[in-house]
Protein backbone atom coordinates (compact mmCIF):
# COMPACT_ATOMS: atom_id res chain seq x y z
CA UNK A 1 0.00 0.00 0.00
CA UNK A 2 1.12 3.62 -0.76
CA UNK A 3 -0.32 6.80 0.82
CA UNK A 4 0.40 9.78 -1.31
CA UNK A 5 -0.17 13.79 0.46
CA UNK A 6 -2.23 16.22 -0.82
CA UNK A 7 -2.61 19.45 0.03
CA UNK A 8 -6.21 20.73 0.29
CA UNK A 9 -7.08 24.50 1.20
CA UNK A 10 -11.03 24.79 2.32
CA UNK A 11 -13.81 27.12 1.44
CA UNK A 12 -12.58 29.55 4.42
CA UNK A 13 -8.94 29.72 3.72
CA UNK A 14 -7.62 26.29 5.86
CA UNK A 15 -4.74 24.35 4.46
CA UNK A 16 -5.27 20.47 5.44
CA UNK A 17 -2.72 18.01 4.73
CA UNK A 18 -4.37 14.44 3.74
CA UNK A 19 -3.22 11.20 3.11
CA UNK A 20 -4.86 9.42 0.13
CA UNK A 21 -4.40 5.64 -0.50
CA UNK A 22 -3.05 4.55 -3.99
CA UNK A 23 -5.03 1.30 -3.34
CA UNK A 24 -8.60 1.78 -2.73
CA UNK A 25 -9.57 3.07 -6.54
CA UNK A 26 -10.20 6.32 -4.56
CA UNK A 27 -10.84 9.68 -6.39
CA UNK A 28 -10.36 13.06 -5.03
CA UNK A 29 -13.79 13.73 -3.85
CA UNK A 30 -14.28 10.22 -1.81
CA UNK A 31 -10.66 11.84 0.07
CA UNK A 32 -12.46 14.68 1.09
CA UNK A 33 -15.65 13.24 2.30
CA UNK A 34 -13.53 10.95 4.26
CA UNK A 35 -11.80 13.20 5.95
CA UNK A 36 -15.33 15.31 6.44
CA UNK A 37 -14.35 18.32 4.49
CA UNK A 38 -17.13 20.45 2.93
CA UNK A 39 -17.60 18.88 -0.35
CA UNK A 40 -21.37 17.52 -0.85
CA UNK A 41 -20.65 14.85 -3.71
CA UNK A 42 -24.47 15.29 -4.36
CA UNK A 43 -24.26 13.02 -7.52
CA UNK A 44 -22.14 10.04 -6.25
CA UNK A 45 -19.54 10.74 -8.55
CA UNK A 46 -21.09 10.20 -11.67
CA UNK A 47 -19.92 13.84 -13.02
CA UNK A 48 -23.59 15.09 -13.12
CA UNK A 49 -23.02 18.07 -10.67
CA UNK A 50 -20.04 20.57 -9.68
CA UNK A 51 -20.37 20.16 -5.98
CA UNK A 52 -17.10 18.57 -5.35
CA UNK A 53 -15.68 21.59 -7.85
CA UNK A 54 -11.61 22.33 -7.35
CA UNK A 55 -9.42 24.51 -8.22
CA UNK A 56 -5.59 22.27 -9.19
CA UNK A 57 -3.03 24.70 -8.15
CA UNK A 58 -0.34 22.90 -8.73
CA UNK A 59 1.59 21.22 -12.17
CA UNK A 60 0.43 17.58 -11.89
CA UNK A 61 -0.31 16.16 -14.82
CA UNK A 62 -3.96 14.92 -14.65
CA UNK A 63 -6.18 12.88 -17.08
CA UNK A 64 -7.84 14.86 -19.65
CA UNK A 65 -11.09 15.95 -19.34
CA UNK A 66 -14.20 13.58 -20.23
CA UNK A 67 -17.07 15.04 -22.11
CA UNK A 68 -19.46 14.63 -19.07
CA UNK A 69 -16.97 16.80 -17.02
CA UNK A 70 -16.54 19.15 -19.83
CA UNK A 71 -20.26 19.39 -20.09
CA UNK A 72 -20.89 20.02 -15.99
CA UNK A 73 -17.91 22.48 -15.62
CA UNK A 74 -19.24 24.70 -18.66
CA UNK A 75 -22.82 24.79 -16.45
CA UNK A 76 -21.49 25.52 -13.08
CA UNK A 77 -20.26 28.69 -11.36
CA UNK A 78 -17.07 30.62 -10.44
CA UNK A 79 -15.17 28.45 -12.86
CA UNK A 80 -11.62 29.10 -13.65
CA UNK A 81 -9.13 27.27 -16.36
CA UNK A 82 -7.34 25.35 -13.25
CA UNK A 83 -11.02 23.80 -12.48
CA UNK A 84 -11.78 20.53 -12.23
CA UNK A 85 -14.79 17.98 -10.25
CA UNK A 86 -12.98 15.95 -7.47
CA UNK A 87 -14.87 12.73 -8.50
CA UNK A 88 -12.68 12.63 -11.86
CA UNK A 89 -9.69 13.11 -10.45
CA UNK A 90 -8.77 9.45 -9.44
CA UNK A 91 -5.84 9.20 -6.66
CA UNK A 92 -2.91 7.80 -7.91
CA UNK A 93 0.83 7.77 -7.07
CA UNK A 94 1.83 10.51 -9.73
CA UNK A 95 -0.50 13.01 -7.61
CA UNK A 96 1.94 12.44 -5.00
CA UNK A 97 2.06 16.71 -3.63
CA UNK A 98 -1.06 17.43 -5.35
CA UNK A 99 -2.17 21.19 -4.73
CA UNK A 100 -5.78 21.52 -4.91
CA UNK A 101 -8.14 24.30 -3.52
CA UNK A 102 -12.20 23.68 -3.13
CA UNK A 103 -14.17 26.21 -5.58
CA UNK A 104 -17.19 28.45 -3.70
CA UNK A 105 -20.14 26.75 -3.13
CA UNK A 106 -22.61 28.03 -5.71
CA UNK A 107 -24.76 31.42 -5.17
Amino acid sequence: MSDINITLIDREGEKHELLAPTDMAMNLMEVCKAYELPVEGTCGGMALCASCQCYVLSDHALEDKSEDEEAMLAEAYNVLPTSRLGCQIHITEALDGLEIELAPEED
